[in-house]
């Protein structure tokens, strides 16, 4: 068995491609009727195409799922979101007790979005601030020898 991708329900396919190319990055791979492909793993379906298949009404916003990024450039990324107005945020940035900051918005459809920094760059920082491997490891929860790959 293999995941091949996260597909999610969108109520408006233009608005749900603009989302996820203008905020966070992704590329249309393929664009079929009803059904849209996304870098990175992700599709989007549309509520009309998906009520067909599961034959069932379709339910937005719940809070027990996310489609979590990483993010070499947190800080730059932060600035490009602070000037869009269309985002409508779950929480500010927050420092999770790994030491990885994140933050986590809506997408459209109400769908969780949580951008983290890549932890090798979180690991990279702790190192910068002199912290030991051993130290590293421990604030963030990881083997030393996960500390010495993501140094490299």
């Amino acid at each position: 068995m293999k995941m091949k991708t996260c597909m999610l329900v969108v109520k408006n396919m233009e608005k749900a491609k603009a989302f996820y190319t203008k905020v966070i990055g992704l590329r249309v791979l393929a664009d079929l009727d009803g059904h849209v492909v996304l870098s990175g793993g992700l599709a989007l379906q549309t509520e009309e195409s998906w009520k067909g298949f599961v034959q069932q009404e379709v339910t937005y916003q719940g809070n027990d799922t996310e489609i979590y990024f990483e993010e070499d450039q947190f800080d730059k990324y932060l600035e490009k979101l602070h000037g869009m107005k269309e985002i409508h945020y779950v929480h500010p940035v927050m420092e999770c007790e790994w030491g990885q900051r994140v933050i986590r918005f809506f997408d459209p459809d109400g769908h969780i979005i949580e951008v983290g920094e890549n932890m090798k760059v979180v690991c990279q920082r702790f190192v910068a601030m002199g912290l030991s491997d051993e130290e590293v490891a421990e604030r963030m929860c990881i083997p030393v020898r996960a500390v010495k790959n993501y140094k490299r």
